[in-house]
């Protein structure tokens, strides 16, 4: 089993920066493209980034130029640096990896989502 555990989440002024980071842990697992999402009150879930083993990331319209996604491999975390934060960047912020692990491990990846972090921006 894989659990990501996010933390960095709070409240921050319109203009402010914010970090969020998550750990992916468990036994016998590995990840290849990991993510952040968010969900804003009455919205639906959207991407806000995701990064590939090599690196590779692809960014949201909505955010592009004001976060980076960035990944440890080997220490199994992947952060969200977010810059000029404005009031529609408020939501709850999760973490999603697409792992493979226990039985099917290199055999089959599965979704795993972390409990969500939130964030608010004050205008």
């Amino acid at each position: 089993q894989v659990q990501l555990v996010e933390s960095g989440g709070g409240l921050v002024e319109f203009g402010g920066s914010l970090r969020l980071s998550c750990a992916a842990s468990g036994s016998g697992f590995s990840c290849s493209d990991m993510g952040w999402y968010r969900q804003a009150l009455g919205r639906e879930r959207e991407l806000v980034a995701d990064i590939t083993r090599a690196g590779n990331t692809n960014y949201a319209e909505a955010v592009k130029g004001r976060v980076t996604i960035s990944r440890d491999v080997a220490k199994n975390t992947v952060s969200l640096q977010m810059n000029s934060l404005k009031p529609e960047d408020t939501a709850v912020y999760y973490c999603k990896g697409f792992c493979t692990y226990g039985p099917m491990y290199g055999i089959k990846y599965f979704e795993v989502w972390g409990q969500g972090t939130l964030v608010t921006i004050s205008s």
